[in-house]
């Protein structure tokens, strides 16, 4: 917002710094935001974004020096309770709620509103009514009694949304607030972002997607390794200028992959008529050694369900998977990584990493077998083989005890994924697998993509953003309802372009096979 500068700032937070035992997360950051825009917040995993809003919503204290200023006034936020007290709401991408409570009940958690005072009885019918009001003017379809758990997650992040509203809050954090939703949901949830600014909040927005950054910021100020390093307005934003902010070089074009004339080796993966009881309806492929194949389409078509299917992470139906040549009797995940066949789920912490493993430990699991004699690991060795994977793949962490969960998320992806490659595998599966991550850690996830296709690996790409798609794949097959829509690339003659690409994955083009 151009003119915001010439009113008082809502929220000033001066020369903060946060020191973790050897590390210095955070050193003299600055923050101004103002009433009615959307400031967004930006900068690579691990700049210190995430640092600022817990110091800003209690959960962390700052080192001594700095100052947080709300109204011009110098306040000290020692807790969730008090930052609360001050207007501020922070809604993280693991959402908070409750799912065996009501919308209602999570709205007033910590605030119940009781009959006969204090220690009456919770008064449900009356927190029902209560907020009846918010969530209409938020446009909420489901009602106060509703179960959480019943909700989706759009709608799960609009209850957040709508406690945050209810507690009268001014300040509202917003952090990676679109990464599980559809582009449907994400435009409503855009639109009701606008609505809160013209209702004068403050609106702190954290996300890895310029698209969004681009589309809802009237400001934007950038973190590089826990240092402040400026604030563009919306008529000075570019791609290449936040990009050079947040990485201190030019990454241009990182998604543009060095394409080489299409000349597949042997075929390493074959699957033919895989199907499940639900969504896939019947899929063949071939996958060839130092090929990336992309598989493209929109949210629900069946892209991840293959995936599982070919890993044998879900039951097949029908159909049957062969890795170079010899067809796979697949009743775990095991038999797959056995075969030369590993698959990076997209949901790393869900069903990924052991978070509260180290790091050292996680890289390990799936091979530690090989560090066994007579019955007692060889420590020293698994140490060795985890130091040499940071090194590797360059992941920013001080040791290789600390927990994985403590890393950021694209250390946590390159950590999941050198545990993948540690099983040395002949056909890699990668599902999202930059999703939440940063500009940097995304040109280095592209860079270990190219050099495994380079020493022969045959490697699937499943991404959601088409110019991810477009830049690292060199060959695209398009799913629609659970089956393939059509092929580009590669010896086809199509070339891959995204127009292309949304035509079959909405059926605005025929599918192969289907009448013009």
């Amino acid at each position: 917002m151009s003119s915001s500068e010439c009113r008082p700032a809502l929220l000033e937070m001066r020369g903060i710094s946060k020191t973790f035992p050897g590390v210095r997360a955070l050193d003299n950051v600055h923050l101004t935001v103002y009433p009615g825009e959307v400031h967004s917040l930006m900068g690579e995993n691990g700049a210190g974004k995430s640092t600022l809003m817990k110091i800003l919503s209690g959960a962390y204290q700052a080192d001594s020096g700095g100052q947080i200023l709300i109204d011009g006034k110098a306040e000290v936020i020692n807790g969730p309770l008090a930052a609360r007290a001050l207007g501020v709401a922070v809604i993280y991408q693991e959402l908070s709620l409750a799912p065996n409570l009501s919308v209602a009940e999570n709205i007033h958690a910590g605030r119940e509103l009781r009959k006969g005072g204090r220690w009456g009885v919770v008064d449900r019918p009356g927190m029902e009514r209560a907020c009846e009001a918010v969530l209409k003017r938020l446009g909420a379809a489901f009602k106060p009694h509703t179960l959480v758990g019943d909700l989706s997650i759009a709608e799960r992040q609009l209850v957040e949304i709508a406690r945050a509203v209810h507690t009268r809050a001014r300040i509202l954090v917003m952090d990676e607030p679109t990464t599980p939703l559809s582009s449907r949901e994400t435009d409503r949830l855009f639109d009701l972002i606008r609505q809160l600014r013209a209702e004068g909040l403050a609106i702190i927005y954290i996300s890895h997607r310029m698209a969004e950054i681009y589309e809802l910021s009237d400001r934007v100020s950038v973190l590089r390794d826990g240092t402040y390093v400026g604030t563009l307005v919306r008529e000075q934003l570019s791609a290449e200028s936040l990009v050079k902010m947040m990485v201190g070089r030019d990454i241009s074009g990182f998604y543009k992959k060095q394409h080489a004339p299409y000349d597949p080796g042997k075929v390493v993966l074959s699957v033919r008529n895989v199907a499940d009881t639900g969504r896939v309806r019947g899929c063949s492929l071939d996958l060839h050694a130092g090929e990336v194949l992309g598989i493209a389409g929109l949210v629900g078509a069946g892209r991840t369900e293959l995936a599982r299917l070919i890993f044998g992470a879900e039951p097949r139906a029908r159909g049957e998977v062969s890795v170079d040549g010899k067809v796979l009797a697949l009743r775990t995940p095991r038999d797959a990584i056995d075969a030369g066949l590993v698959y990076l789920t997209e949901d790393r912490k869900g069903q990924g990493l052991f978070l509260d493993m180290s790091v050292r430990d996680n890289i390990n699991v799936a091979v530690c077998n090989r560090d066994a004699r007579l019955g007692v690991l060889d420590l020293a060795r698994g140490a060795s083989r985890a130091s040499d994977a940071i090194a590797a793949l360059s992941i920013r962490v001080p040791n290789s005890k600390v927990n994985a969960g403590a890393l950021s998320g694209g250390n946590q992806q390159k950590v999941l994924l050198s545990r993948l490659l540690e099983t040395k595998p002949r056909v890699l599966i990668l599902d999202e697998p930059t999703r939440g991550v940063d500009i940097g850690a995304k040109s280095e996830i592209y860079r270990i993509i190219n050099e495994l296709a380079r020493t022969g690996v045959g490697i699937i790409v499943i991404s959601s953003e088409l110019p991810e798609i477009i830049g690292v794949a060199d060959r695209v097959l398009v799913m629609r309802e659970g089956e393939f829509a059509g092929e580009l690339g590669g010896h086809t003659g199509t070339p891959i372009v995204q127009e292309t690409i949304i035509a079959l994955a909405t059926g605005s083009r025929p599918a192969l096979g289907e009448a013009a």
